[in-house]
């Protein structure tokens, strides 16, 4: 009898760890060397993305991390949808940190079961600007402490996306409004 329980227990876990597996990227994926968990939390602006169809037209985009215990990221993410005046929106999935990643690739929870990879490919030394990636090439995100950064900055991020292997032709620039003309900032 126990063996019998001891299967079924395998069939039922079995997804859930394979799923699990599934997330880490593959060795030649860009992956940040290591992340400081506490210094990557707080406010993050989306700059541009290549975004899942939910977000395409999102202005104001904006990512809030915060540490609610040791590798669970309470994520809220919110945005305004089709312009500066649109419906408000919010999302609030959960990132796991994985294992053996140096808080780099995260398993972003958004509905019960769907988990989905969440791989920070870059941050910067000071913490101000990021790039979240998939290794499925599908989506991206630039993101930076401000609403806006410098073409310069823009542009050298925006090479990285492309040396990941990114069609940047697909690439969406985030409308943002300056901080003094935001209610949501």
């Amino acid at each position: 009898m126990p063996m019998t329980i001891f299967k079924q227990l395998l069939v039922l876990l079995a997804p859930g760890l394979l799923a699990a597996c599934s997330l880490m990227p593959p060795a030649d994926f860009p992956v940040a060397e290591q992340v400081d968990i506490d210094r990557y939390m707080g406010k993050w602006y989306v700059i541009a993305h290549i975004p899942p169809s939910a977000t395409e037209n999102a202005y104001n985009s904006i990512e809030r991390y915060e540490q609610s215990e040791p590798g669970t990221i309470d994520t809220t993410f919110t945005y305004r949808e089709g312009g500066f005046d649109g419906e408000r929106k919010t999302m609030h999935p959960v990132g796991s940190v994985l294992d053996n990643s140096h808080n780099a690739v995260w398993a972003m929870r958004f509905y019960w079961v769907l988990r989905m990879q969440y791989v920070i490919s870059y941050v910067d030394d000071d913490y101000q600007t990021t790039i979240v990636a998939r290794d499925k090439r599908d989506y991206v995100w630039i993101m930076a402490r401000t609403p806006q950064i410098d073409e310069a900055t823009y542009d050298s991020l925006v090479k990285k996306v492309a040396d990941y292997g990114y069609d940047i032709s697909k690439l969406r620039k985030v409308p943002q409004q300056p901080l003094d003309q935001r209610d949501d900032g």
